[in-house]
């Protein structure tokens, strides 16, 4: 395979940490950019030659276009770049306030987004380049209790959708990952955040609050074999847009496209009643 050079974010754990392995034992460049980069001293002393760790905070917009920049330095070029530092808040919708629901769109949108403008001038200019963003079945649906994490995951599909066809005659793929549960460290006691429950929903959420508590190392998805998936992928001709990933996300997100088709169906007759009459549908560009 063709050597390419990887930006991944959040690489000291989890996917970030698995795809970084799988990229560099398959002969690739990685610059890990991470918060701390004594996480991955051990990355950068086993691959020296091909494995670049810079101190980067994904919330931090304006040190995007200098994380590139060392990139393009130390390797030449940037081929596939990875969103995928992330976390999430558990509570209700009014249990979580302004201050942490903005911290999550500042970490799965705004710095994702910042990232990819300062990826994209490189890209185009070869007219080559993959953009993963590391979603979650949790951007395709929502569940009660995880508000603020869906809102942020659902804000990073609908702008990389849109991306997506705003970069394809540059040859730039996007892929958005929507992974069910994975054994990776996203349920651990010192990642996950819990607001403060109130009364008013401690025994509605009560058992969505144990679930996502408990589950830490008892997930079915294995990282390592999730990693050679979107690496291989990402040296293939063919990217998916959207790639459900795990048994759980296929079966969810499905169910989920079955259940939105089945609604608008039966709101249908109700919905187009709302038109003008004799007024033909607009024809749209795309």
């Amino acid at each position: 395979m063709t050597t390419q050079t990887w930006i991944i974010t959040g690489a000291s754990r989890g996917f970030g940490r698995a795809l970084a392995e799988a990229a560099l034992k398959g002969g690739d460049n990685v610059v890990a950019a991470v918060r701390r980069p004594e996480s991955v001293a051990d990355l950068e002393a086993a691959y020296p030659g091909t494995c670049l760790v810079k101190a980067f905070d994904v919330r931090d917009t304006a040190a995007a276009d200098g994380l590139v920049q060392a990139t393009v330095d130390r390797f030449g070029r940037l081929d596939v770049l990875v969103n995928n530092a992330g976390r999430a808040i558990v509570g209700a919708a009014e249990e979580v306030g302004d201050a942490p629901l903005k911290d999550l769109m500042d970490l799965h949108l705004f710095g994702p987004a910042a990232l990819v403008r300062a990826a994209l001038p490189g890209m185009r200019e070869r007219k080559s380049g993959t953009i993963v963003q590391m979603s979650s079945q949790g951007g395709r649906m929502a569940y009660p209790g995880v508000s603020a994490y869906c809102a942020s995951k659902f804000a990073l599909e609908g702008w990389s959708e849109a991306l997506a066809g705003e970069v394809a005659p540059f040859g730039i793929r996007v892929m958005l990952v929507e992974p069910s549960r994975f054994r990776t460290d996203f349920n651990a006691s010192d990642v996950l955040e819990f607001a403060e429950a109130t009364d008013t929903y401690r025994d509605i959420l009560a058992a969505v609050r144990g679930d996502l508590a408990g589950v830490d190392g008892k997930q079915e998805g294995d990282p390592v074999k999730a990693a050679e998936i979107i690496v291989e992928l990402a040296h293939g001709d063919d990217v998916p847009l959207r790639l459900a990933l795990g048994r759980e996300a296929v079966e969810r997100i499905s169910g989920a496209y079955r259940r939105g088709l089945a609604e608008v169906e039966r709101w249908a007759e109700t919905a187009r009643s709302a038109d003008f009459e004799g007024v033909p549908a607009s024809v749209r560009p795309v």
